[in-house]
């Protein structure tokens, strides 16, 4: 026998990420709060509840509007897939339609009483065998009324109603500060028994949604906010980083970069589960390296999935023609796979789950991002941050290879933000640097670090032609080429800094 008596049962949302990060959904046959700002996706929320318990577990559901007519709703949310005219004709969705008439004035006469309306939910949901309720959303049904404690009152009332009808639940209401009170009367949240908040923040002039479980009367869940978006077709999906963990294995096998000379300083080639990171100015060679290493796995017959967010599909497809690859050539064979979208056209947050969907289709062996920096400017540093870790973790549970580039801010080097946010969990950094000798402007290579295995630590110089990159000897006479300042010695200066090392 459980000391602490029995868990609390949860129900299954089936929305994507959500589930994880409540440690298995809500609490059954019990009323969860959303709260929430304009534009924070609560409505969404509400109807993907419904939805998802129709589609995945074949519950039917009641949906009681407060605002939007029924009409209204089935219109917006048919961009996700759901069809709730079906579901309705199935016998399968009920609407409560509560919301306002234009035609008709309210006025406030006295204490108001949800007898009326709660008889009306019962019937739908008896009507329907509903096991899902929503209610979207009481701010604007209450906001009509002066008195505080006839809402509280009330809003008791609808969830100690809801409660007797053995349905899981979920009321939205309108918060008017995302840092402010949990919902706009200020007792909403302590007469539900759970509480989540959904968030959609401007930071750094980009809009970030995040969802937090403030409470969850009587069981465990997930603490903290976590970012989430809204995908057309298929609602909010949550990004839950708790649900990251070490437990990738790690593989011997070793894949070739797509250039000899790197294999060599790399002792062989990249493990096959490695994330490498290739950093350096624009110009230095970043996405040759990235075409060389596509082009090195179709040799051996990987399948290869670049993800381009600096050039048009167009410039990729020629400049490869230009180092001697035949992007379209490997295309047609299918051993390539090009995605290319602006960092614009959608959130960070956005990019990921497009990302992760694309390695989940094509199953490819190695995977190249080009460029991680492009991608930090549609982004706060905590957005960004939470993106590098997730894809990182995402490409190494898959098991393939996977490189990034990077820009650093400066013509001959420096510490870039993105590689602040990345070092520390790659598992190879190749550094690209110009290097100005005679008056002239060379380009170096060096392998900056190399998990679990002995590298080349020279820094070398490389050429670009027709047929790609060609690492040549180290600079032995130059000083200072990774902190930017660059210094040729003589040779006198180079013998009596010989010997103050053999000396050390």
């Amino acid at each position: 026998m459980n000391p602490k008596g029995p868990e609390v049962e949860k129900l299954i949302t089936n929305i994507n990420g959500f589930d994880w990060i409540s440690n298995g959904g809500l609490p059954l046959n019990r009323t969860t709060l959303i709260s929430g700002t304009a534009g924070s996706a609560k409505t969404i929320f509400a109807t993907q509840f419904l939805s998802e318990g129709i589609i995945k577990s074949n519950e039917s559901g009641v949906f009681v509007t407060f605002e939007e007519s029924p009409e209204e709703i089935r219109k917006n949310m048919r961009s996700f897939g759901w069809d709730i005219h079906k579901w309705e004709s199935e016998g399968k969705w009920c609407f409560v339609d509560a919301s306002p008439q234009p035609e008709i004035d309210t006025l406030e006469t006295g204490v108001y009483d949800m007898a009326a309306l709660l008889a009306r939910i019962e019937f739908a949901i008896q009507k329907v065998g509903a096991v899902r309720v929503s209610m979207d959303s009481l701010g604007a049904f209450f906001s009509q009324f002066s008195d505080r404690a006839t809402v509280r009152k009330e809003i008791f009332r609808i969830t100690y109603a809801l409660k007797k009808m053995e349905v899981t639940s979920i009321i939205t209401a309108e918060r008017t500060d995302e840092l402010g009170s949990i919902a706009r009367f200020g007792v909403e949240e302590f007469v539900a028994d759970n509480v989540i908040i959904f968030r959609n923040i401007l930071d750094e002039e980009k809009r970030r949604r995040t969802i937090e479980i403030l409470k969850f009367r009587g069981t465990t869940h997930q603490k903290g906010e976590f970012p989430f978006t809204v995908i057309p077709g298929e609602g909010i999906i949550v990004i839950p980083l708790s649900a990251i963990e070490l437990k990738q294995r790690s593989s011997d096998i070793r894949v070739t970069s797509g250039c000899t000379e790197l294999d060599e300083m790399c002792n062989g080639g990249f493990y096959r589960d490695s994330i490498i990171l290739v950093s350096g100015a624009t110009g230095t060679g970043k996405t040759l390296i990235v075409t060389q290493f596509m082009n090195g796995g179709a040799e051996k017959n990987e399948r290869c999935l670049l993800f381009a967010f600096e050039e048009s599909r167009e410039q990729l497809f020629r400049n490869a023609t230009g180092w001697g690859v035949d992007f379209d050539t490997m295309e047609k064979e299918g051993k390539l796979k090009v995605v290319c979208e602006y960092p614009e056209t959608m959130s960070l947050e956005d990019h990921l789950i497009n990302i992760k969907k694309a390695i989940d289709e094509y199953k490819p062996n190695r995977v190249a991002i080009d460029s991680l920096s492009a991608l930090e400017r549609v982004s706060s540093l905590r957005s960004f941050r939470e993106f590098v870790i997730s894809i990182t973790s995402f490409i190494k549970h898959k098991e393939v290879a996977g490189l990034f580039t990077s820009t650093t801010p400066t013509l001959l080097g420096g510490t870039s933000i993105t590689e602040t946010h990345i070092s520390t969990i790659t598992d190879l950094i190749i550094l690209l640097r110009y290097v100005e000798l005679y008056g002239e402007t060379r380009r170096g290579i060096t392998v900056l670090k190399m998990r679990g295995s002995m590298h080349d630590k020279d820094i070398r110089e490389f050429q670009i032609d027709s047929t790609g990159i060609h690492i040549g000897k180290p600079f032995r006479n130059v000083v200072g080429i990774l902190t930017g300042n660059p210094v040729q010695l003589s040779p006198v200066e180079m013998q009596r800094t010989a010997e103050m090392f053999r000396n050390d």
